[in-house]
């Protein structure tokens, strides 16, 4: 019997390897001769990097990076076992928490932080990047980006622009003779699970702004200089991105990696999927375990556990999910290909006291699971025998 053990995170809880971890050990009690293939999963945001990191062998990079507001910060990324993957969460160079939230101002935050990850793994040989750019404290379009690879944007005066969102509007052409040599032969693809376009009233400034400091006058500036920087981009590079559903994601930084890198976004379950070669994994499985923190009416759309109940549902596979609770709607995720649902508390209890004590529910979960599942297996062959 092969049991696919592939969880996201319980998120500020356990990592998506750590819950993998304790539904392993529960299966191995149960079913000590079943071979168990752990495969920590992730939808393109938190937990992206370290879930590829595990499931390909990767190793982790660390880097001196410009944060947000220009501050030197320590930030990690991937490369994964192939060699010549990376894997970079802009959150890590360029993300919301690395701003006090007395600093928060996007009209001044930037993603040459960013771009700096981006270089650094250009400079290891890297061809292909999958980049996650959920949780980003910048608002810039991904110019602050774009600027770490090589590229000038100047004033009338031919000037740099100083970084963030709020010089954009002084933009007066690009300059991109001087890009990273490497840049323009790597293929990016982007973790992205927004439809937001880069600017008007769903756009990356009205939507996203003001949780990163934006008042009002900030929404409109900042809205005004994206539409601005739209329409350089379409001048000096003959890229319209604007209007694409996703440009509006982390800041506009999906925009300008599909402006500047040539960049593709996707839906980043698929992307975490297609990298893990979860379809591959799953064939021939008797069982698929999966889990988050908290299953509800979210789950059926773009989670990991959808992506993970949907490649199981078209192998035949059956696919169970393990969840810290079950909110309203979870049901929903049963058109996704779940065949079950499981809370894994035995009964009421504190917050604080289900957190510390997560592992060990997880096991004895995934134990009863397990042993239910061989025995109605072991009732079929029966009577399939008579």
């Amino acid at each position: 019997m092969k049991v696919v053990i592939a969880p996201d995170s319980y998120k500020g809880c356990l990592s998506a390897a750590q819950v993998a971890r304790a539904i392993a050990r529960g299966v191995r009690a149960a079913l000590p001769k079943a071979e168990i293939l752990s495969v920590p999963m992730a939808d393109g945001g938190e937990g992206t990097l370290q879930a590829l990191i595990s499931a390909t062998g990767g190793t982790l990079k660390r880097r001196r990076v410009r944060g947000p507001l220009g501050n030197p910060v320590w930030a990690e990324f991937g490369v994964l076992g192939d060699g010549r993957t990376a894997v970079i969460e802009m959150a890590a160079a360029s993300g919301l928490p690395l701003v006090p939230p007395s600093k928060r101002n996007p009209l001044v935050t930037t993603t040459y932080g960013t771009g700096e990850l981006i270089a650094a793994g250009l400079d290891l040989g890297c061809r292909k990047f999958i980049v996650g750019i959920g949780g980003s404290a910048t608002n810039d379009g991904g110019a602050g980006m774009a600027e770490a690879l090589g590229v000038r944007l100047l004033d009338e005066r031919d000037c740099p622009l100083p970084p963030g969102g709020g010089a954009l509007g002084r933009l007066a052409r690009i300059d991109v003779s001087r890009m990273h040599p490497r840049a323009k032969a790597a293929e990016f693809v982007v973790a992205c699970d927004v439809d937001n376009p880069l600017t008007g009233p769903r756009g990356a400034s009205a939507v996203y702004g003001p949780q990163k400091g934006a008042t009002p006058a900030m929404v409109a500036t900042l809205d005004r200089n994206l539409k601005h920087f739209a329409r350089v981009l379409a001048r000096d590079l003959s890229k319209r991105v604007d209007h694409i559903r996703g440009s509006g994601a982390a800041g506009g930084l999906g925009a300008g990696l599909m402006a500047f890198l040539g960049a593709k976004l996707r839906p980043g379950v698929e992307i975490v999927i297609e990298a893990v070669g979860l379809r591959r994994l799953v064939k021939g499985a008797s069982l698929v375990m999966t889990g988050e923190g908290a299953a509800d009416a979210q789950t059926a759309f773009g989670k990991a556990v959808a992506g993970v109940a949907g490649v199981a549902k078209r192998l035949r596979v059956p696919v169970v999910v393990l969840a810290g609770s079950l909110g309203d709607g979870y049901q929903g995720a049963a058109r996704a290909g779940v065949d079950a649902f499981f809370s894994i508390t035995p009964g009421p209890m504190p917050l604080e006291e289900a957190m510390r004590v997560t592992p060990r529910l997880l096991e004895d979960c995934a134990r009863n699971v397990a042993l239910f599942f061989a025995a109605a297996l072991a009732r079929r062959r029966k009577s399939n025998r008579k």
